[in-house]
Parts: structure tokens; C-alpha cells; sequence
């Protein structure tokens, strides 16, 4: 199953994504709060089906994110069907 990221609202410190399938259903969300030198990630999916699928649209984005500020600590809770997944490459600065 394909899934993307829908923008919900977004603030230059605070994002909320919807995680949508490629028919546009909703199966879970992603939120990014930043606060001078930490950025804490929250996410949920519903489906356990799409765990590496999750994964992979995360891990650029939370990269992407982390460039705005260098010396980012990213703390992040990720969930898939209710069990918590880790990104292999976690940003921890």
C-alpha cells in the first residue's frame, strides 16, 4: 500500500501531517513540535501492514527537518497497530 504525507496545519515550529493512502484515506498522522534545540515527532499508524513504508517516508523527512538546525536533538514516538517502531538512523545529537 502506498502512503503519503498530507499536510494538516504547519507553523514555522509546530507541523500536524495526515499519512493517507494513495485512494486519499486517512490510516494514521505525524506531527513535528520544535523548541530551540529539540524537535519532538509523534506519530500513528493503523495499519501494521505499512510499517517499512512508514519508515521510509519518516526518515528523509525528519532529515530534511533536522537541517534547519544542526545542533537539532530529535526525540520522536513512532507507532505502528499500536506497537512502537525505531528508526534505524535516529538523529540523537
Amino acid at each position: 500500500m502506498q502512503i503519503y504525507l498530507s499536510p494538516e496545519f504547519l507553523k514555522e515550529d509546530a507541523q500536524v501531517l495526515n499519512v493517507v493512502t494513495q485512494d486519499n484515506k486517512a490510516v494514521g498522522y505525524l506531527s513535528f513540535m520544535m523548541e530551540e534545540k529539540k524537535m519532538y515527532v509523534f506519530g500513528q499508524i493503523q495499519e501494521e501492514g505499512v510499517t517499512e513504508d512508514f519508515k521510509d517516508l519518516v526518515k528523509p523527512y525528519l532529515d530534511g527537518l533536522s537541517k534547519l538546525k544542526p545542533d537539532l536533538e530529535v526525540l520522536s514516538h513512532l507507532t505502528v497497530g499500536g506497537k512502537s517502531i525505531e528508526l534505524e538512523e535516529e538523529k540523537n545529537k
